[in-house]
């Protein structure tokens, strides 16, 4: 999968994915455990959920937007989602909407399919 706007690079023996100056997707040197950008307010909730999975990153990285993941936890479809969302953490919303590898047959929250009608709830 390519991504607008990424740049690959190695750094300490480290692959590093990046938008300009920002990595959202980190590998370790072994491949065995990839870092990724995820909301810091949410980081708690997932680690928590799924200890054997997520964890959390070292001390120095606790002030990044940054999670682990055990690669041998997740399978590839999983794998594609967390980069993209971290991908998309990271580029302009108009790029992010532009880009969409498969496009969600299902409606949006919020938004009825034509000719649908509305109903009221109650309070």
């Amino acid at each position: 999968m390519t991504l607008p706007r990424t740049t690959e690079g190695l750094v300490g023996g480290r692959v590093k994915f990046y938008v300009g100056r920002i990595v959202y997707v980190s590998f370790s040197h072994d491949g065995t455990v990839m870092g990724f950008g995820f909301p810091k307010e949410e980081r708690d909730w997932l680690v928590g959920g799924t200890p054997d999975k997520f964890m959390l990153p070292s001390a120095s990285d606790m002030r990044y937007h940054w999670v682990l993941v055990r690669m041998a936890a997740i399978d590839e479809t999983e794998m594609r989602e967390l980069v993209l969302d971290a991908w998309r953490m990271v580029v302009p919303k108009r790029v992010a909407l532009a880009f969409m590898p498969h496009p969600d047959p299902a409606p949006r929250a919020g938004r009825a399919r034509k000719g649908a009608q509305r109903v009221r709830r109650p309070d």
